[in-house]
């Protein structure tokens, strides 16, 4: 991919009305933030399994560089399994568009307590629409975080010391 400058890039956001927080208004927050002049279209669908579509009817009528699919996964055992069905979706779209769609799923088990979950879904909407501009931007600038234990949604992980040599 071509380098762009961040601040032309176009970003789609499909969001859906089933999660409990507004993630487009972070996505669209940071993006405005960091990469000023980016343009953003949203759309937004009732649930996770309406995003692949939402994000493929978005990219027709607007052409953006990247997309972004935000949505909620609920608690109960049927939306885990609703969550990979519409996790798959995605994955299809992608292919079909030839383009990246970053997921962002948060699932409602996920947080200790509202707070927490609240949190999880503004660190991890937050950080994907930065991804999601230096997909469509510079991708290569990601390959400075290679094998660093980033994370979306919680304290990074960090990177794994080398394990020590056993002797013979």
């Amino acid at each position: 991919m071509k380098r762009r400058n961040a601040a032309s890039v176009k970003i789609g956001i499909v969001d859906t009305m089933f999660a409990r927080v507004d993630m487009a208004s972070f996505a669209i927050d940071e993006i405005q933030k960091k990469f000023p002049g980016a343009k953003i279209v949203r759309s937004t669908v009732p649930g996770v399994k309406d995003l692949a579509i939402g994000c493929v009817l978005l990219d027709e009528k607007e052409k953006p560089d990247a997309l972004l699919a935000l949505g909620m996964v609920g608690g109960a055992k049927i939306d885990a399994q609703c969550g990979h069905e519409a996790s798959i979706g995605i994955q299809i779209a992608k292919l079909r568009l030839k383009k990246h769609i970053v997921e962002v799923f948060v699932h409602e088990r996920e947080g200790a307590d509202e707070a927490d979950l609240y949190s999880i879904f503004e660190d991890r909407t937050r950080k994907h629409a930065v991804n999601a501009v230096l997909l469509a931007s510079n991708p290569s600038e990601l390959s400075k975080f290679a094998g660093r234990g980033k994370r979306q949604g919680r304290a990074d992980a960090g990177q794994m010391a080398p394990a020590p040599k056993k002797s013979r």
